[in-house]
Formats: structure tokens, sequence, C-alpha cells
């Protein structure tokens, strides 16, 4: 699915119930959605995961 208007994808999300209300006061201590919350957060980690360099991805299965 993809809305035409902004370009963005629509993506079905199943979260645990704890997740989505920690998710939610988050969003809302951050004056934002809970959808901008998570689009913020996931843009966040691809931009650190891009700030680690190439030779991250050999450690992709390591936990920090």
């Amino acid at each position: 699915m993809e809305n035409k208007e902004n370009g963005k994808k629509q993506v079905p999300l199943r979260l645990s119930t704890s997740l989505w209300q920690e998710l939610n006061q988050w969003a809302e201590d951050d004056f934002r959605s809970l959808n901008g919350q998570i689009e913020y957060l996931l843009t966040d980690c691809v931009r650190r995961r891009k700030g680690r360099g190439a030779s991250s991805s050999a450690d992709s299965g390591n936990k920090e």
C-alpha cells in the first residue's frame, strides 16, 4: 500500500499492549502522534545503523 499524496508506505503493525502503552506515552511526552513517534524512532535507528559503517554488517547478529 502506498499513499500517493506523500509517497509513504502503509505498514500493518502488531504491538503488545504494554509496548503500545509505552510508545504512546513517549509520543505524548514528545508531542507527536503514535505513528509519528514510531517513524521518528525507526528513522533514528536506520541513521545510527548507517553511521556505524559497512564493517558493522558482519556484526549484525551481535547485541550491544
